[in-house]
């Protein structure tokens, strides 16, 4: 398999997989919203699943850009 199709594949893999977590973080995210919202402290746990799953985000997305840059440098 040639250097550029690997690196469109794991490309490709990165972005799935930051689908996948915005997915997740969604969750904690809309109920750190209410909390807003309604005025009240956010539960703990939710804070801390969103903060998790934001640095996967970032820490693939990051990743990612780097394939990139290494594909467009081919």
């Amino acid at each position: 398999m040639s250097e550029k199709s690997k690196l469109k594949k794991e490309i490709k893999m990165c972005m799935q997989t930051i689908e996948e977590i915005e997915r997740k973080r969604s969750r904690s995210q809309s109920a750190l919203v209410q909390a807003i919202l309604l005025q009240e402290q956010p539960d703990e746990r939710d804070v801390e699943w969103f903060n998790k799953y934001t640095g996967e985000i970032t820490a693939c997305r990051n990743h990612m850009i780097e394939l990139q840059k290494k594909l467009k440098s081919l």
